[in-house]
């Protein structure tokens, strides 16, 4: 079960984007998030007629490490470190740590 869901509210903990709130918008398989309009870099691109993709500097998201976010709670309005609690059928839920209240 992965601690950390595309759509959830993250916090960036560490790197140029310290403090900056915002959403995940992918998971990548060697663990790292993409998060919507943080760890922005601008790209050189040559341009592609077959694509109709026009050439020059885009602007776009790049991934961040998962060490370097932390799930925001709203709550207590802080950072906060996610807990995988059991209940009494077998399913299992995500948690704050903090305040052991359900994430989902």
């Amino acid at each position: 079960m992965n601690k950390l869901r595309t759509d959830d509210e993250v916090i960036v903990i560490a790197g140029k984007d310290k403090g900056k709130r915002g959403t995940i918008s992918r998971l990548l398989d060697n663990d790292r998030v993409i998060v919507a309009g943080i760890n922005m870099v601008k790209r050189h691109t040559k341009p592609n007629p077959n694509a109709g993709q026009p050439g020059g500097i885009i602007e776009r998201e790049a991934p961040l490490h998962i060490s370097n976010v932390a799930i925001f709670n709203s709550m207590e309005n802080k950072a906060d470190r996610v807990g995988i609690a059991q209940l009494e059928d077998g399913e299992k839920k995500r948690v704050y740590k903090s305040t052991g209240q359900d994430i989902d």
